[in-house]
């Protein structure tokens, strides 16, 4: 498989790194280096493209891949209030798309266990909920696109919080998310019930990048040659 990928900081590398033992080809790296080089028409060289930028380029990023043609994952955070955009271009142009704020088979497994256990503390209201995450320092956005999703998923199956705020909050109709950055730090993310009783916790920590760029490699591969709008639930069967 021939992989374009558009954003080639550490993440680029350790996806590269993946890729290649994987068989894969990188036909494409675009950096802050050699932005003419991210073209339609270099893209086009690519089976799939691999999208990991910032909030300010990702946009534009992933609609010059999908106007190439080449099926595209993202998981560049900090931009998804264009997210509705981009999937209406995906199906305009019968293109391929998948986005994940976070590409690890572990969150995802995470993921899941954190939508099931909201389901069963939804009824229990002596408890309280609250998100905690940690990242190194150069993370850009706060909270997490990864605290997001455990926030959104929690918000879909607890009715009584309202919203999620990053700070701590008084008001009980809204879901705290509390984000510390700290080097090193790759990524914990901790969500807690708590009671007068007692308290639930699940938490997830990463102990490299690897992870991340193993399930952004997965993705390519399971997108290759595809149309339409995925979730990484789909690439791992959930």
């Amino acid at each position: 498989m021939k992989i374009a990928l558009i954003g080639y900081g550490k993440m680029g590398h350790a996806i590269e790194e993946i890729a290649v033992t994987r068989g894969h080809t990188i036909v494409l790296k675009v950096s802050i280096d050699n932005l003419e080089d991210n073209t339609v028409e270099k893209i086009r060289q690519a089976d799939v493209a691999i999208e990991f930028t910032g909030p300010e380029s990702a946009f534009e990023n992933i609609m010059r891949c999908l106007e190439a043609g080449v099926p595209t994952v993202s998981g560049s955070t900090g931009w998804l209030d264009r997210l509705d955009t981009v999937q209406s271009a995906c199906r305009q142009q019968n293109g391929g798309f998948l986005y994940a704020s976070n590409f690890s088979v572990g969150v995802n497994i995470f993921f899941e266990v954190n939508r099931r256990l909201a389901e069963l503390m939804e009824p229990h209201t002596d408890y309280e909920v609250r998100i905690s995450e940690i990242h190194h320092t150069q993370k850009k956005d706060s909270p997490s696109g990864t605290a997001i999703t455990l926030a959104e998923q929690i918000l879909e199956k607890i009715p009584r919080k309202k919203g999620w705020v990053n700070h701590i909050s008084d008001n009980l109709d809204e879901l705290e998310i509390l984000s510390d950055r700290i080097d090193p730090a790759p990524g914990t993310h901790r969500i807690e019930y708590s009671s007068e009783i007692d308290s639930i916790e699940i938490t997830h920590t990463a102990h490299s990048r690897k992870g991340f760029a193993l399930g952004a490699v997965l993705a390519a591969e399971f997108i290759k040659g595809k149309s339409g709008l995925f979730r990484m639930s789909d690439v791992l069967g959930f």
